[in-house]
């Protein structure tokens, strides 16, 4: 078992959004990895795309999500199922929103129509 705490070593700040990485395979899981983000309105995330699936828990505030060009908003007590190597950009909406976010660990990221990925920093 292990007893992940928020750090600063593990906070990635962006320009969209605040990312606190929780479980992940350096810090003991296996299989998932998963991370708290904290958006203010206005600062909406690049488009880009991720090689897993990924589920996002809203925690607070309210999060509009396009995903392969298809809109929805979604707020506090929903999930959004983010399909593997969707397009996808998000953004807050009036207030911060927060949400928890689990993916398969491994997991990359790119921008549309590019082969070029990376580690994502927070899930590593």
């Amino acid at each position: 078992m292990h007893v992940i705490s928020a750090s600063q070593e593990r906070t990635v700040t962006t320009p969209a959004a605040v990312m606190i990485g929780l479980a992940a395979p350096s810090r003991g899981s296996a299989e998932l990895s998963t991370w708290r983000v904290r958006m203010n309105p206005g600062s909406p995330s690049p488009v880009h795309v991720v090689d897993r699936e990924q589920v996002w828990m809203i925690i607070a505030g309210a999060f509009e999500f396009t995903v392969d060009g298809e809109s929805a908003k979604a707020v506090a007590g929903q999930a959004v199922v983010v399909p593997a190597g969707a397009s996808r950009r998000f953004h807050a909406l009036a207030e911060a929103g927060d949400a928890l976010v689990c993916m398969a660990a491994g997991g990359q990221v790119g921008a549309p129509g590019s082969e070029a990925r990376q580690p994502i920093p927070w899930a590593v």
